[in-house]
């Protein structure tokens, strides 16, 4: 007698001994004890998981004869020992015929199995068709069984078997009842690999048969297959090494240490690694699809912990892969996974397979050495706001202003004038999302803004290597140097896009400014207009509010709780065209940024406000004060302002005269 491969000596013969497909045996166990078998079913699923052994046991169950005592009916487990179920078991039942439709697969076969559909069973209940591979038949093929398929006989049964249910037209499949197998879980194949060596009485260690079951990726046929094989290749014992060997597969410890040498960089290690496995004979691509397994198995191990149960490996795997993910970061293993998931795919058509698998590994080795696109971004957010990296970056024109010095004393009501760079009001303490994100993710923390920006003001070089000094009398604070005999200019040359100069003569030390009394005295002495007012007007300047801007430096402004109250000359139409939905939110952005608080804009058009329409060199504004062309006159004879004028080129645009107020 010849010998039984354990596939066909083990196959399941009830529904009890399937393993991995309790959702398809019982339902089938449940429709005929309810009398509810349909004429037409479609198996599908990977390959060696029970399709074909599931039809065989439906059919017997529908022919068993174990029930003609009790009544001719179908029975929920064939017996296993009538005529019907050894004749099935056998292969040999007249009405039990089944087909190979991957060379039976013309429309003549199909006519010839319409016609014998035609006739009554000779001996059983049904008359059964099983077509194996069924996604082969052709189109015309199943356009001549669709008709028999929608409405056959009643004593006939259809069960379609395939691999791709997606290749039946949907014609065929919607008079089916179909059903999706399962591939067969890791622990369920050891467990049955388990017993059948001990029927065999074969000794064989759990990590053989860990082995054998992750070689066989979910098919419990092509398990029992190997097995075969590891069985006639030992001496009566099972062994992982012997496992190994004889799938080709390359040993654990390669992996591990390949993985190692990639967390080092050491690409020469790497290629020696490379040549070693060659050199024994192993393939590449079967190398590749090991690497992919691992660092998939890896990356699991890192994300839910080596004793996680997507794990299906043994033992002695869960605790390679749980040192090399302590090795590697999460994004890491994403990054080399997806390397070598591209090296597999590229090694199937590749001729120099060795080339494109050394490549593979040496990509994984250099992207060690690269900076991840999270730090770097949160490393450019948090330089942006160091003082020090001001100067190196590249920075947009800023608004000139001219401010009074708080030594200054001239005749005439007029200011020592001092230039100095605005700068946009202080933002809110802001933290990089990348830096955020790595500190959740236990990477190096990036430095927050909170710790590295300055509360507020300009960040200025006074000219001259003079020791500086601050200047807070102005409406913003001004870097100036104490040595220098002239007025000392941080800024560079005048872009194009520049506003002109902006004259300010000094105010009186009792001269308070101007604000509504219903804004409380600490905001006030926090934020005075003055602040509130250029940093405003330097944020709508910035983003290309000229006209905007125009118009509210000509208006009052008072700060009422919570709100930034501007009364304009201007109409209501005006306000609306000038006023969009960008400048609004930029006026809210940097009022909030002075104030320290959320507040909200309210202009009011159509107020009176003493204006004078300045010449060719700008606009005399008086806030509110007595204002004319006395204080312009005076400005332009002052000896600074002249000094100015030649050097620099200076513009007087606003002047406040205090001295009128008096």
């Amino acid at each position: 007698m010849s010998y039984t491969v354990l596939a066909r000596k083990y196959r399941p013969q009830k529904f009890s001994e399937v393993i991995g497909q309790e959702h398809v045996t019982r339902t089938l166990q449940n429709a005929i004890e309810q009398g509810r078998t349909a004429h037409g079913y479609i198996f599908s699923g990977h390959r060696g998981i029970g399709k074909t052994t599931v039809a065989r046991i439906l059919a017997a169950a529908l022919n068993c004869r174990s029930s003609l005592k009790t009544g001719d009916k179908p029975v929920a487990e064939p017996c296993g020992v009538c005529e019907s179920c050894t004749e099935i078991r056998a292969g040999n039942a007249v009405d039990v015929i089944e087909i190979d439709a991957a060379t039976n697969r013309g429309i003549d076969e199909i006519r010839e199995l319409r016609e014998g559909a035609r006739y009554r069973p000779a001996r059983d209940r049904f008359k059964i068709y099983i077509l194996d591979e069924a996604h082969q038949i052709t189109d015309a093929a199943f356009n001549a069984l669709l008709k028999t398929l929608e409405e056959p006989p009643d004593h006939i049964v259809f069960m379609l078997a395939t691999t791709q249910p997606e290749d039946i037209p949907q014609t065929i499949r919607s008079r089916c009842q179909h059903f999706s197998f399962r591939a067969v879980k890791f622990d369920d194949i050891v467990g049955q690999l388990r017993d059948l060596v001990g029927r065999e009485k074969i000794e064989a260690d759990d990590d053989a048969l860990a082995l054998l079951a992750e070689a066989g990726d979910g098919s419990m046929r092509d398990a029992l297959s190997i097995l075969d094989q590891a069985i006639a290749s030992s001496n009566g014992k099972i062994t992982a090494d012997s496992v190994r060997n004889l799938v080709g597969a390359a040993p654990a410890h390669i992996l591990e240490q390949v993985m190692q040498a990639v967390a080092r960089g050491a690409s020469e290690e790497v290629l020696r690694q490379v040549d070693h496995l060659i050199g024994e004979g192993h393939s590449p691509t079967h190398f590749a699809r090991q690497m992919v397994r691992f660092l998939r198995n890896a990356a699991v191990a890192k994300i839910a912990g080596k004793e996680s149960s997507l794990l299906q490996v043994s033992s002695e795997e869960r605790e390679r892969v749980g040192r090399i993910a302590e090795l590697f970061g999460e994004e890491d293993l994403t990054r080399h996974l997806q390397i070598m998931l591209r090296t597999h795919g590229e090694l199937g058509y590749k001729q120099e397979q060795r080339f494109h698998l050394e490549l593979g590994l040496l990509k994984m080795a250099h992207a060690q050495r690269l900076i991840p696109m999270e730090r770097l971004l949160g490393d450019v957010a948090a330089s942006s706001n160091v003082p020090g990296a001001a100067a190196s970056a590249p920075r947009t024109p800023a608004r000139p202003s001219i401010v009074p010095s708080a030594s200054a004393s001239t005749s005439g009501g007029a200011a020592e004038i001092r230039r100095t760079e605005a700068v946009a009001p202080a933002r809110p303490n802001h933290v990089s999302p990348f830096a955020a994100d790595s500190a959740r993710k236990g990477g190096p923390r990036q430095e927050s803004s909170a710790d590295s920006v300055p509360a507020s003001g300009p960040r200025m070089v006074a000219g001259g290597s003079a020791p500086a000094r601050v200047i807070m009398g102005a409406a913003a604070p001004a870097i100036v140097s104490e040595s220098a005999p002239e007025p000392q200019i941080s800024l560079r040359p005048e872009a194009p896009r520049e506003p002109e100069a902006r004259l300010q003569p000094e105010p009186k030390p009792q001269a308070a400014p101007q604000v509504s009394q219903a804004q409380p005295a600490a905001a006030v002495s926090a934020a005075p207009i003055e602040r509130l007012q250029g940093a405003v007007l330097q944020a709508l300047a910035d983003g290309n509010q000229r006209i905007l801007v125009s118009m509210l430096e000509a208006g009052e402004w008072a700060v009422e709780g919570n709100e930034v109250v501007i009364k304009v000359s201007e109409s209501q139409t005006v306000v609306d065209m000038s006023l969009g939905a960008d400048a609004r939110r930029l006026a809210i952005a940097s009022a909030s940024g002075v104030l320290g608080r959320a507040v909200k804009l309210k202009i009011v058009p159509g107020a009176t406000v003493a204006t004078t329409e300045g010449k060719s060199n700008g606009a005399v504004r008086s806030n509110g004060m007595n204002s004319g062309a006395g204080g312009r006159s005076r400005a332009e004879q002052d000896s600074v302002v002249r000094r100015l004028q030649e050097k620099f080129g200076a513009k007087i645009r606003t002047v406040i005269d205090y001295k009128e107020k008096r």
